[in-house]
């Protein structure tokens, strides 16, 4: 028996909460009994709408039941979905809202939906987070994603919900969700002469790379000594990744933000199954690690 296939895009390799997203795919479709293909865009929306558009404007659209991807950029594709519609090929959104949902629905029976992290509130527990790692006035140094992606955008929202009054915020953006992106962004506000007047308590990414990238940044610094009593801070929390700096005292805290593409994929294949439209929306919730009444005993990591 030939069974059903799903091909999922993703925005990059270069991350590793990307790579979790594919892998745990992978093994969720053992499961189901189904099989994946997973692609990534090497962060860049055109070529990840290339990729799909090579797909559903193929004969190749008949192999799949269904797509499951993650836009690299500010939009949801609503074009690239209405021709996923008009192929008969399910179509899921992760961590964004499909656009004219209703409208789209209307075109045929194929399932489309979205499922998302519920991004302002991995904000609201990074803010959470700075205020049990400074219970007196402090800044935070904090690292935003690309400025297109609505995950970053939510995050910070969520985060200015619950920071306390008395911790102030000093922005960096950062161009992609990477290491090398945090890094960078951080040299380059390093060699800013207010940088040497100012005191950082805490940097937080809004993605674990992002905040060892800037960590790796402020070690390399002539001025090391200034960042010894700094803690760190990031959203992911991958047990191999997040979860072990946190253990190794690399960073303070992690927000654990589990793999959408398994929700999604399990969503996709019996809505495809069961010929039902599932919920247009679905948030997964995320959590504090280690919880927030553990983090106001956290000292820096100096070595």
């Amino acid at each position: 028996m030939v069974k059903s296939k799903y091909l999922i895009s993703l925005i990059t390799k270069d991350n590793d909460y990307q790579r979790e997203q594919g892998a745990s795919a992978e093994t969720e479709a053992r499961s189901l009994g189904v099989q994946v293909q997973v692609i990534y865009a090497n962060s860049d929306a055109v070529t990840q709408s290339q990729q799909l558009l090579d797909v559903l404007l193929s004969p190749r659209r008949t192999e799949f039941k269904g797509i499951i991807m993650e836009p690299v950029g500010g939009t949801s594709m609503t074009q690239i979905a209405r021709a996923a519609m008009h192929a008969g090929v399910g179509w899921v959104i992760l961590n964004r809202e499909v656009e004219q949902v209703d409208e789209l629905r209307k075109i045929g029976s194929a399932p489309i939906f979205s499922v998302s992290s519920d991004h302002d509130e991995v904000g609201r527990i990074q803010g959470r987070q700075f205020n049990a790692l400074l219970r007196r006035a402090g800044t935070v140094l904090y690292l935003q994603g690309p400025s297109t992606s609505a995950a970053a955008q939510h995050r910070m929202a969520g985060m200015q919900e619950t920071r306390p009054h008395h911790v102030a915020v000093k922005l960096l953006r950062c161009s992609t969700w990477t290491e090398d992106a945090g890094y960078h962004a951080t040299i380059s506000w390093l060699r800013l002469a207010v940088a040497n007047k100012e005191r950082i308590d805490v940097v937080a990414g809004q993605n674990d790379l992002l905040a060892i990238g800037a960590r790796k940044a402020l070690r390399e610094s002539a001025q090391i000594q200034k960042w010894d009593e700094v803690r760190y801070t990031g959203v992911d929390g991958l047990e191999k990744t997040g979860q072990a700096w946190v253990q190794d005292g690399i960073l303070a805290a992690t927000v654990i933000i589990p793999p959408t593409t398994v929700p999604a994929l399990k969503m996709l294949v019996q809505a495809a199954q069961q010929q039902v439209q599932p919920p247009a929306s679905t948030r997964i919730a995320p959590y504090s690690f280690p919880q927030i009444e553990k983090l106001s005993s956290i000292e820096p990591q100096t070595n």
